[in-house]
């Protein structure tokens, strides 16, 4: 499969590295708003880099489409791709807003395109075993969940400002991740936030730590945290108890906690630096499900209708912070 890939940044970068040593990839064609950025990564990597974005929508170029660029720029490649043909791989999220995911969605439906939004921690291992305990009801009737996603520093303060804030930029793959091991819904959420480090967060209106009370549709109630400032490293865990047992995703020699017990040596390893040592089986698994979906031997793993289910609660979240009260997620949600 011949492969274009928009976008060379640092998690484009990491995705083109993959695809270069994928197996299933006969080509791999890099495009930049910055040329010369793709030149250097093609350079680095021996592989191709296009003259420009356009190149790839050239019918007979490529035959599949990876989107790792900036979010504003996300919606109008994936149309292009739709319109194409092409099966099309996207970086979360859809759109900055949920009407240009809306936007995106009637798009995709009306061609009917193979769409894969990336969040990741699908494809991680733990999380996938805590999904298969909730489903076979190994842990029986779950009564409650615990997230946690919590950043070792701060994204450059140049980044803040476009990133949508702290709910859509980060914990959205929170809101996705609760989804899809629970298999509920998210219908309501009570969040807040403060900040405690640099001010370029409170200039930029988010913050730097933050919490969330969420209702699914049975019930069940999950409470999140999260921040930008996790000096014992990058942290992401869920914890899920039923009536049976309790699992957690994320405990292991390197979880970024120790132990307060006497002579509990636990956990021995060192915490993970960042996101990509975290879930880098997680991002080469996602990739080669995307290869299986291009090749029509698999349907979408996490679809555009998945993303923005998640994107609405990560709005309800906002909301919520800024107007001091619970939303449901139905106050954000299009009108049938």
């Amino acid at each position: 499969m011949r492969i274009g890939l928009v976008g060379t940044g640092r998690i484009g970068a990491a995705h083109a590295a993959a695809l270069a040593a994928h197996p299933e990839a006969t080509e791999v064609i890099l495009a930049d708003a910055d040329a010369e950025r793709a030149r250097q990564v093609a350079a680095r990597l021996g592989v191709r880099a296009a003259g420009d974005v356009t190149e790839l929508f050239v019918p007979g170029t490529v035959d599949a489409l990876v989107i790792a660029a900036a979010t504003s720029a996300h919606p109008e490649l994936i149309i292009a791709g739709a319109r194409a043909g092409l099966p099309v791989f996207c970086e979360k999220p859809v759109a900055p807003d949920v009407p240009g995911t809306l936007a995106v969605l009637a798009e995709v439906e009306r061609t009917g395109a193979d769409v894969h939004i990336g969040f990741q921690r699908r494809f991680d291992a733990g999380y996938q075993r805590a999904r298969q305990a909730v489903h076979d009801g190994e842990i029986g009737e779950v009564h409650r969940v615990h997230a946690i996603t919590a950043d070792p520093e701060p994204p450059h303060a140049s980044y803040i400002p476009a990133s949508g804030g702290i709910f859509r930029d980060c914990h959205v793959h929170d809101f996705d991740i609760v989804r899809w091991v629970t298999g509920r819904e998210i219908v309501e959420v009570f969040a807040i936030g403060s900040n405690r480090g640099a001010a370029f967060f409170a200039e930029a209106g988010d913050v730097d730590n933050s919490a969330a009370l969420l209702r699914l549709d049975d019930d069940t109630l999950v409470t999140l945290q999260g921040s930008r400032y996790n000096g014992a490293g990058y942290d992401v865990r869920m914890e899920i108890a039923g009536t049976r047992g309790t699992v957690v995703v994320g405990l292991d020699d390197r979880t970024a906690a120790g132990s307060a017990e006497p002579g509990v040596a636990f956990p021995e390893g060192l915490p993970h630096p960042d996101f990509w040592s975290r879930f880098s089986p997680a991002y080469q698994a996602e990739l080669s499900a995307f290869f299986r979906m291009g090749a029509g031997a698999a349907p979408s793993p996490c679809t555009v209708a998945d993303a923005l289910a998640a994107v609405l609660a990560a709005e309800a979240a906002d909301r919520s912070m800024r107007e001091r009260r619970p939303v449901r997620v139905a106050e954000v949600a299009p009108v049938p």
